[in-house]
């Protein structure tokens, strides 16, 4: 029965490199058949819009198969519990040392590794599944995992299962984002913990390299503060910019960083807070966290201090009704204009695929070109930052922006790819 199994599957194949790929590769899930299959398919006779179908089920295929090698190391686990007749931490801490041998592993990357596999089999089995079918890659796989490793078991799976059915349409610094806007909703007081114990370490370090050169980092800081002293830096950096001025924009910045904390440059206005937040959570009727833009989730209570804290910097703000943006403006300084607003709040981050960029700091872009009949209205703009706005220009690649808010885009391959709308 196996051996005709077999043959069935090497027919498929062949058949598959004769016509360059089955229909419904797409949908294959992984395993040993799509393996067999993948194996006939002649990637000389492919086109680009064959080779992203192909990419997509190889990669289902890699992620099925880590799946299986991370449910051996966590077996391996329990065959030292049988055979030798240990507790779990000694069963572990065998299973790592045969592993590291086996695999030709340091000693931390091999107990990362076993820890990561006992992680997805005992404590989040769902991510495991997902893993399993193709769902998710390693790359997401290990966001998840990692970025509930200060849950209670019970807390991190309903976390998961909260997040799993979104994970595969999301980057990792998407699914990063919603998972810390998880995990304190789940807790609002222990997140506001963990963010006061962290703050109680915040440090400033200077590490030299081995060009001569050095590295300044600030690590804890409050997030609201890190946004808006790195708006002010990009600020300053683009009034430097200008005829026989040589320095990239990298370099201008790294500059005004040095100059502004030796106090050689000029001070300049206050920055620009983006806070979306419900109105329930600032007046403590409740705890949802806040959205501070181009840094993700904080937590309700640093919230409500920046909105507190912050009285000479310009506050923009968001009516929502239902999750829609209903009004918006800004207080204390001359509001923007009412449409680029409304955009920004109906779209807070550019809309190519993936792209976090914040809204504010993009360029808006006439879906339909204004040459072409385009109007200059808000069903018409959507934000694009400058890489991708450029993408759309130069390499071939289009949108539309759909009834429900979705942006389309499709590929110079004609794939289509979807970013999901996001109310405010």
């Amino acid at each position: 029965m196996f051996d005709t199994m077999v043959d069935e599957m090497i027919g498929t194949a062949a058949a598959s490199q004769m016509r360059g790929i089955p229909s419904g590769l797409d949908e294959m899930e992984p395993g040993p058949f799509l393996a067999i299959v993948l194996s006939g398919i002649d990637p000389d006779t492919l086109s680009g819009f064959d080779r992203i179908t192909v990419i997509r089920a190889r990669t289902r295929l890699v992620s099925h198969y880590a799946a299986e090698l991370y449910g051996d190391m966590a077996g391996l686990v329990d065959s030292f519990r049988h055979e030798e007749g240990c507790d779990r931490q000694s069963a572990a801490e065998g299973a790592a040392y045969e592993l590291r041998a086996a695999l030709r592993l340091t000693r931390r990357a091999a107990d990362v590794e076993l820890s990561f596999a006992l992680d997805l089999r005992d404590r989040l089995p769902r991510v495991l599944d997902a893993l399993s079918k193709g769902l998710i890659d390693q790359r997401r796989a290990r966001t998840i995992v990692w970025q509930t490793t200060h849950l209670d078991d019970e807390e991190a799976r309903a976390v998961v299962d909260r997040i799993i059915d979104q994970a595969p349409s999301l980057t990792t610094g998407q699914l990063m984002a919603r998972i810390r806007k998880l995990c304190t909703e789940v807790d609002p007081g222990a997140a506001l913990q963990r963010y006061r114990e962290s703050i109680a370490d915040r440090r400033v370090i200077m590490d030299p390299t081995e060009a001569g050169t050095a590295n300044l980092m600030g690590f804890d800081l409050p997030p609201h503060k890190v946004s808006a002293a790195r708006h002010r830096i990009n600020e300053l950096a683009k009034t430097l910019r200008g005829p026989g001025e040589a320095r990239t924009m990298d370099q201008l910045r790294a500059d005004v960083y040095l100059d502004l904390l030796c106090g050689e440059h000029n001070a300049g206005r206050g920055g620009v807070v983006d806070i979306r937040v419900d109105l329930n959570t600032l007046v403590e009727l409740n705890d949802h966290p806040g959205d501070l833009a181009g840094y993700g989730p904080i937590v309700s209570d640093i919230t409500r201090n920046v909105v507190d804290d912050n009285h000479d910097a310009e506050w923009r703000y968001t009516i929502t009704n239902n999750g829609k943006p209903v009004a918006v403006g800004t207080t204390r300084r001359r509001p923007n204009r009412g449409q680029k607003r409304l955009i920004e709040a109906a779209h807070p981050t550019c809309v190519f695929p993936g792209c976090r960029i914040p809204a504010t700091q993009c360029d808006l872009d006439h879906t339909t070109a204004w040459a072409d009949g385009g109007p200059t209205d808000t069903e018409n703009l959507a934000p694009l930052c400058r890489h991708d706005h450029r993408l759309k220009h130069e390499a071939g690649w289009t949108y539309k922006i759909l009834p429900n808010g979705d942006t389309e885009w499709t590929s110079p391959l004609d794939h289509t790819y979807t970013t999901r709308g996001r109310s405010p």
